[in-house]
């Protein structure tokens, strides 16, 4: 059995996210947020839930302690949050990390907006942690599964691409975590 851990599990894309991991085998989920009641009953059943704050490291370290895989769904002061994160993990031997970034945040000038989202993908590749950072292209809401994938340094090409195909995506690296060890990867919809 397998502990991952969503941070930020009442997000719209990390609701996504744990509809995919639910029917995984072998796969044991603990959703982290602030309020548990945001949290539709049929996501949150069968599910370890942590509530806290990750801007408060010590309720970060309570979630990750005995965690196989941390899933970071978050917005905000994603500096902070993504320092306390790190700290936990190492602090709990936890070594493999998905983290949602943005499109963008290599574009030069920088767009305040993707700021932090820039910075929490600098934390993580600096971390020394077994990362995956995904940077979608915008969500949409629709009923489909369709991506591609670009690395790091390659144009970013496509188009919004909906919630559920980077659930999909990140119910791979979930269920095969040896896949895209440090890598920091685009996705979005085929252009």
């Amino acid at each position: 059995m397998r502990n991952v851990l969503i941070i930020g599990a009442t997000g719209s894309l990390a609701q996504y996210v744990i509809e995919a991991v639910k029917p995984l085998e072998n796969i044991e989920l603990t959703l982290f947020m602030r309020n548990k009641n945001r949290l539709p009953k049929y996501l949150s059943d069968n599910c370890k839930i942590v509530e806290g704050d990750a801007l408060n490291y010590e309720d970060v370290k309570i979630a990750i302690k005995n965690q196989d895989l941390v899933y970071i769904n978050l917005d905000g002061d994603l500096e902070k949050m993504s320092k306390n994160i790190v700290k936990a993990m190492k602090e709990e031997h936890v070594e493999r990390v998905i983290a949602i970034s943005s499109i963008g945040i290599y574009g030069k000038p920088l767009r305040p907006v993707l700021e932090p989202y820039r910075k929490l993908a600098d934390n993580i590749e600096s971390s020394g942690l077994q990362y995956t950072i995904l940077r979608p292209d915008w969500f949409t809401h629709t009923d489909e599964v369709d991506y591609t994938i670009t690395a790091k340094g390659s144009p970013e090409t496509g188009s919004a691409i909906s919630r559920r195909s980077i659930a999909d995506f990140v119910s791979k690296l979930i269920n095969y975590p040896n896949l895209y060890i440090n890598e920091n990867l685009g996705i979005s919809k085929p252009a």
